[in-house]
């Protein structure tokens, strides 16, 4: 099932809310001895997180399937650690295994869509969550319920309290749908500002025509400038504006770019645009530098190990802007929640 994005959280009868987790959407099927991972558009996951296998095969019975969320805690009660559980997509087994027993994965089921060998899919949300509820009651860590209401004033409260926790927002979902894979059904209400940041460069589109992304600065109290995410989804002809536009800009560019030497810059913890794609390796992310010049107005969700977690749009030019005010200082960032709150809040 998908989501559709809306600003605030439905209220009324009929609606369920959950956490809207940020790891890896997971399906579990455990059929006898096996139990396979795999995320919703099938790609396996099964040998990338081995320390989840045999607590789910404890967990689940015989001829179940479950859809999910693969996290990870953070070492220091910080929340959640997506940079580690990108870190799995590796194709070295050794360091998979090693991996797993320096920061374990955990998985929190949120629906049931078989059991006991029978297709659920069909029946109402109502009928498959309590079922979930009552199979999951006792498990035990690192497989977890995830929590849940129908209180629409706790739902909001949620969204407020555990973003520090690296949560996404809040899910709203109706208690007399079926399952319904690959189509918006469900409500996703998440979190969105916006800061201004340095416009330090660009990637060209994959078809090799216009500007794909622009790569986003944000100075650190030092005075580095740090690679904070990119702005992306522009249309065929604001590419091509954009690559006219900002010709000019890469005219001595690199001479002088804070990020000329990023590879060696790297070692010492500077976040730097570049490096290789774990989910695509042919992926081409090579990048034209531009003159620390423009500055830019964009949204981002959250900010996590000092970037922007998910892709952020562009809103304007701030022309009105110095690149050096363009710093972490402007960004409103929530409180660190430790995961354990989270999945031992209420739930109903």
């Amino acid at each position: 099932m998908l989501a559709k994005l809306t600003a605030t959280i439905p209220r009324g009868d009929g609606w369920l809310y959950e956490p809207k987790w940020d790891g890896f959407r997971c399906i579990v099927v455990r059929d006898g001895d096996t139990v396979e991972l795999a995320s919703r558009n099938e790609r396996p996951f099964t040998r990338y997180f081995p320390e989840l296998i045999e607590p789910l095969r404890r967990s689940l019975p015989d001829g179940c399937v479950v859809d999910g969320e693969i996290v990870i805690p953070a070492a220091d009660d910080r929340g959640l650690d997506f940079d580690a559980l990108l870190q799995r997509i590796h194709p070295a087994e050794s360091r998979v295994a090693r991996l797993a027993a320096e920061t374990p994965a955990s998985f929190v089921a949120f629906n049931l869509l078989a059991a006991d060998g029978a297709d659920l899919m069909a029946e109402p949300l109502s009928a498959r969550h309590a079922r979930l509820n009552a199979l999951l009651a006792d498990v035990q860590a690192p497989v977890y319920l995830c929590p849940s209401t129908t209180d629409a004033d706790l739902a909001e409260r949620w969204f407020s309290e555990f973003e520090g926790a690296g949560l996404d927002g809040v899910i709203a979902k109706r208690l007399e749908d079926a399952y319904t894979p690959n189509k918006r059904t469900l409500i996703k209400v998440k979190h969105s500002r916006t800061a201004e940041c340095v416009i330090a460069g660009y990637r060209i589109h994959k078809d090799g025509n216009g500007v794909g992304s622009l790569l986003l600065g944000l100075y650190d109290e030092h005075g580095d400038l740090h690679h904070v995410g990119v702005v992306a989804s522009f249309t065929a002809k604001r590419r091509a504006e954009l690559l006219t536009e900002l010709a000019p800009l890469t005219e001595g560019a690199v001479d002088d770019h804070p990020w000329r030497s990023w590879a060696e810059q790297m070692a010492s913890g500077q976040r730097m645009p570049g490096g290789g794609s774990r989910w695509n390796a042919g992926k081409d992310l090579s990048w034209v530098p531009l003159r620390i010049e423009r500055v830019a107005e964009v949204t981002f969700g959250q900010l996590q190990e000092g970037r922007f977690r998910h892709g952020s749009s562009f809103v304007r030019w701030r022309d009105d802007r110095t690149p050096r005010s363009c710093t972490y200082n402007q960004l409103d960032v929530a409180h660190p929640v430790p995961f354990a709150k989270v999945v031992g809040t209420h739930r109903q």
